[in-house]
């Protein structure tokens, strides 16, 4: 059954393109002699963090995010290689040629991940399926990496069939197929339902899209706010949003996590001095100008705290952001306890000028 926002003419034919597991799949490209190994991104020290994660490595329960002493515990010939991002941003600018080759309406989530509308394309190609089969061997051919790919007639279904069949997989999700599909899903698949809403959800008697779908609108919103209208429509296969070419990131900031905790106070006023300077960096590139700066902290035990404030006018030089930033720091509670990561992002702004196509914010190294 076709999901009740669309009729057969309306149909859109949206691709979501998602590389598999893209760092570790470009360090083994580049060395050799990785191929068929356990490889980590990232740092091997105690205090590091998993960037990605080859699938190899993966199964021993390795996974991103996870810190370096225990992706060792669970994997003990794990290799650990150093993240390259200029290796990356060149791989991804490679393969976002190739979308181009087909339609103009490419919205990129990440260097690894884009959606793509062929519903009109350059070629002239009627089948989504066979326009996303020739990207991934024309991925494969040009950049030697494999790609995952998932067709659908919305971002949601693309995104959610993207994942059904990984690694180098191809899924299609047809519109006849929606309804039932959705319905058996269970809710921690549903792409924009983290681990906390999945287990709330749970709780409620929540376990498949068919039980989602039970819940009403009103109860939804009630609970979970603005976002209980999003969950209403994926229950029904519904997801309005288009592919946006011109989508821009909704913060900009810089984070470190340090390989010995901070102690002291001057210490972690030093530290977050460096990336307020990282951070100031970034915002000259974007050329944005800001109402709210944001100071995020991680104590030892990973309890992560933020902290904001925000200003009536738009803040656009260094000293209207210092400004604020000399205002915000004295606000916070360091609670004399240790600190194992620091950030600094700003928000709620305007562009003056398009910003790249990129989202997410990098880890800055001292």
């Amino acid at each position: 059954m076709i999901p009740t926002d669309q009729s057969p003419e309306t149909l859109r034919k949206i691709i979501h393109v998602d590389m598999d597991a893209f760092y570790a799949s470009v360090e083994q490209r580049d060395h050799p002699e990785l191929k068929g190994k356990p490889v980590a991104v990232g740092g091997s020290s105690k205090r590091g963090v998993v960037a990605a994660a080859s699938y190899e490595a993966r199964k021993y329960g390795v996974s991103s995010a996870m810190t370096s002493s225990e992706a060792a515990r669970r994997c003990k010939d794990l290799i650990f290689v150093k993240h390259r991002f200029s290796a990356y941003k060149e791989a991804s600018a490679a393969i976002h040629k190739i979308f181009e080759d087909y339609t103009d309406l490419i919205e990129p989530l990440s260097l690894d991940e884009a959606y793509l509308d062929v519903t009109t394309n350059k070629v002239g190609m009627p089948s989504a399926t066979l326009i996303a089969r020739e990207i991934k061997q024309r991925i494969k051919a040009d950049v030697d990496l494999t790609a995952s790919a998932g067709i659908s007639i919305n971002k949601f279904l693309a995104k959610t069939a993207s994942d059904l069949d990984k690694p180098d997989g191809l899924s299609v999700i047809l519109p006849e197929e929606a309804e039932m599909f959705v319905e058996k899903l269970p809710i921690h698949r549903f792409f924009g339902i983290g681990k906390v809403t999945s287990e709330k959800l749970k709780k409620m008697g929540v376990f498949t899209g068919k039980d989602l779908k039970a819940l009403s609108i009103t109860r939804l919103k009630s609970t979970f706010g603005k976002s209980g209208q999003y969950y209403y429509d994926i229950a029904r296969g519904i997801d309005h949003r288009s592919v946006n070419p011109h989508r821009e990131r909704k913060s900009i900031g810089a984070e470190n996590t340090y390989s010995t905790d901070l102690f002291r106070e001057p210490q972690i006023r030093s530290a977050l001095n460096k990336i307020f300077e990282e951070v100031y960096r970034r915002i000259q590139k974007s050329n944005v100008r800001a109402r709210t700066l944001t100071i995020k902290y991680k104590h030892h035990d990973f309890e992560v705290h933020t902290k904001s404030r925000s200003t009536d006018g738009l803040m656009s030089s260094k000293q209207d952001f210092w400004q604020c930033y000399e205002q915000l720091y004295p606000e916070i509670d360091w609670e004399n306890k240790p600190i194992r990561l620091l950030g600094i992002s700003v928000s709620n702004f305007t562009i003056q000028e398009p910003l790249p196509h990129t989202s997410g914010q990098l880890t800055i190294d001292y």
